[in-house]
């Protein structure tokens, strides 16, 4: 086992490499840059130049990306360009720990929900539990969460006045776990929702085609309850796909988090991509696009760790 996680890690050198070149590449493709919207356009040529200079924008592409790279690598990200004199690394510190919370509640609820829902789904075939699950699940894949975040703001916390309207914390309030979970439920559910209603139809079609195998009938054969024919001889075979599609489903907690962080002004790296990529705050949003590449390889390699564990013939 460990050396197959190995190999799988040395896989994701070139991998990380070849996604540092290709987002280097596209920023310097975009159009404008940070000195049009922070510079006055009545600045003398000589102080541009100094700006330029102490930032390195007027070096060769490839000095620029060598040096950034390097510098990557000791863990320096570099200086905002808006913020002057505030480290990037130092901005996303203080914002990761938010994301990361956000994504390992929704994760959880997300696996929680759908599997034990999935499951049921599946032995209760074609009656009307499986059918208001599967439109329920239809219902979530196809609502965007937007949407859905914006339909609960108004109902839990502008109507009913349930649940905050955002932020991570009361304003002025000393640090209180409660208060953090009241915040958290709306943004973490929304984050959650097309996941769930997606590993849901997962597990029921894996559950159907497990549930149907000739072991199955041999455990029912020699006496066995139904849950435990179910839940230990079918659910760990049932999930061998379903690990691997949550796995490739991690990296999208990311991508969606931009969106509910805006909505529910979760102050997360959601929030300071958006902020940056409007800004045009170059070294913000590489180091940023590096750290999504790093979280989707992260995924993937614990997609394989897990299958490699649920089914040993992986490892081979």
């Amino acid at each position: 086992m460990i050396s197959y996680i190995i190999r799988r890690s040395l896989m994701a050198i070139p991998l990380l490499f070849g996604i540092t070149v290709l987002s280097f590449a596209i920023i310097q493709m975009a159009p404008g840059g940070p000195t049009s919207l922070m510079m006055d356009p009545n600045i003398s040529k000589e102080d541009m130049k100094k700006y330029e200079e102490r930032y390195g924008l007027n070096d060769p592409i490839h000095e620029q990306y060598f040096t950034w790279v390097t510098n990557m690598a000791k863990g320096d990200f570099g200086e905002s360009l808006i913020r002057r004199g505030v480290p990037v690394s130092e901005m996303i510190m203080n914002r990761l720990p938010n994301t990361l919370l956000l994504m390992i509640v929704s994760s959880a609820l997300a696996v929680l929900v759908a599997i034990p829902f999935g499951v049921i789904s599946a032995r209760k075939q074609y009656s009307l539990t499986d059918y208001t699950v599967t439109v329920t699940s239809f219902l979530g894949l196809a609502t965007p969460n937007f949407w859905i975040g914006l339909v609960l703001i108004m109902v839990f916390a502008v109507q009913l006045q349930w649940m905050p309207t955002g932020g991570v914390a009361t304003m002025n309030a000393d640090f209180s776990i409660l208060d953090r979970i009241h915040h958290l439920i709306l943004p973490a559910f929304v984050l959650a929702t097309a996941d769930m209603a997606g590993l849901t139809r997962y597990t029921r079609s894996s559950m159907l085609e497990v549930l149907k195998q000739d072991y199955m009938r041999t455990a029912r054969a020699k006496g066995l309850k139904e849950n435990k024919v179910t839940y230990k001889h079918g659910l760990r075979n049932g999930l061998i796909p379903v690990i691997t599609i949550f796995g490739l489903m991690l990296p999208g907690f990311i991508g969606g988090s931009v969106i509910v962080e805006r909505i529910f002004a979760w102050p997360g790296i959601g929030m300071l991509f958006i902020d940056s990529a409007f800004q045009r705050d170059y070294p913000v949003i590489m180091a940023l696009t590096v750290i999504s590449a790093v979280f989707v390889v992260i995924g993937n390699l614990v997609a394989d760790i897990l299958y490699a564990i649920f089914d040993p013939r992986i490892e081979y």
